[in-house]
């Protein structure tokens, strides 16, 4: 079975933090198993200095897993590895009926680009290079060559997606 993919990406700041939040809300509500993938430019730890897990993890462990009865978590450090490819996130991931993308804007899964008039770079992203099938704005844009979204209707952008990823319940 191959996932399907869809992706929400902008500018920094631009508010695709806050969009994917309302759309997996949403489309889980609407009986969906949404399952995300979150691309950071900066290092980040999801570990805390002291704990068991940070102490294997610094002891050279590839991959630490924690389970607890209500959620697990799989690290694994890349060491001076290359940063993984999409691909390889979503072959590691359990089947879902949408894996939702924030950021990754230079790979060619479908995307709703953010723009926000208040946004600190209010430079468009070009739809074809970056696979931008649809925009999602506070602002009223004309002459786009993809559908326009109202950025605060999540139920209409919801519907986008759902239309556009074929999702069926």
């Amino acid at each position: 079975m191959t996932q399907k993919i869809f992706g929400i990406t902008g500018w920094k700041n631009s508010g695709k933090t806050t969009l994917a939040e309302c759309v997996v809300r949403e489309l889980t509500k609407r009986g969906y198993t949404i399952s995300t993938i979150k691309h950071a430019h900066h290092s980040f730890d999801i570990d805390t200095v002291g704990t068991d897990s940070y102490r294997h993890r610094q002891a050279g462990a590839a991959e630490v897993a924690i389970v607890s009865f209500n959620r697990w978590a799989l690290m694994h450090e890349l060491r001076d590895a290359q940063e993984p490819a999409l691909e390889e996130i979503v072959s590691r991931m359990a089947p879902c009926d949408l894996i939702l993308v924030e950021g990754y804007k230079n790979d060619k899964h479908p995307k709703i680009e953010v723009r926000r008039k208040d946004s600190p770079t209010q430079i468009p992203l070009n739809a074809e290079q970056y696979s931008i099938v649809a925009i999602a704005t506070d602002e009223g844009l004309r002459d786009q060559s993809v559908p326009v979204l109202d950025l605060n209707n999540i139920a209409a952008v919801s519907d986008f997606v759902e239309n556009y990823c074929g999702l069926k319940n």
